[in-house]
């Protein structure tokens, strides 16, 4: 009979630690604010339709410090009750990953519609738990993902009206003038841009993603 795997020790700690650095991206996107919004942006940049602008790494760098702006609270949390206690010696890892799950998983289900959650409840043939706390992290971190997407593609859709308006505006006039071989795109950008600046949207954008998790 083999023994069981004892993550205290100093060997299986470091085993744990590295494999979670090499999930840490998955867990960026999986178990924080970040999908919702990088998906916004994205739509939002298609909405203007200035291609490339803004550019890949300005996008994805503004998620990650808007994710760490949102998940500030938890975070705190998440080291005042499992990291630092841990640092110190004064709990072992089961205990501080057990820790952490608490305050990383009331976040998610804050944001996470009850049809997803009971949708894998369903897929993952569990019985409905007593509280929300103790529904399993298998079933919390799907349903939360398609919640996000879901409103993300609802602000998407909100971002995506004013910018179709005036392509529909411009498309229009292009072709009451006989125009039809200007491309409406080059036209309408840059009434886009000025429209987008009067408006202040960036403003406008990072505001509403930000309480959008309040």
């Amino acid at each position: 009979m083999t023994n069981p795997v004892d993550i205290n020790n100093p060997v299986m700690s470091i085993f744990l630690l590295v494999s979670f650095l090499s999930l840490l991206p998955a867990v960026l996107v999986m178990f924080t604010s970040f999908t919702r919004i990088v998906v916004i942006l994205g739509f939002l940049r298609q909405a203007i339709g200035g291609q490339q602008i803004p550019p890949n790494p300005v996008i994805i760098g503004l998620s990650l410090f808007l994710t760490l702006f949102i998940m500030s609270p938890t975070v705190d949390i998440v080291a005042k009750e499992s990291i630092n206690p841990y640092m110190d010696k004064k709990i072992n890892m089961g205990e501080a990953l057990k820790r952490a799950e608490s305050p990383v998983k009331s976040f998610m289900l804050k944001q996470t519609r009850e049809k997803d959650i009971a949708l894998f409840l369903k897929l993952a043939k569990e019985s409905v738990p007593a509280k929300p706390e103790d529904l399993p992290i298998r079933v919390v971190v799907p349903a939360f993902a398609i919640s996000e997407l879901k409103t993300a593609f609802e602000i998407g859709f909100l971002i995506f009206i004013p910018f179709l308006i005036i392509d529909m505006v411009v498309s229009s006039i292009l072709l009451s003038m006989g125009m039809m071989m200007l491309p409406p795109v080059m036209i309408s950008l840059p009434f886009k841009l000025l429209l987008f600046v009067l408006v202040d949207g960036w403003n406008l954008i990072v505001g509403t993603i930000v309480r959008s998790f309040q």
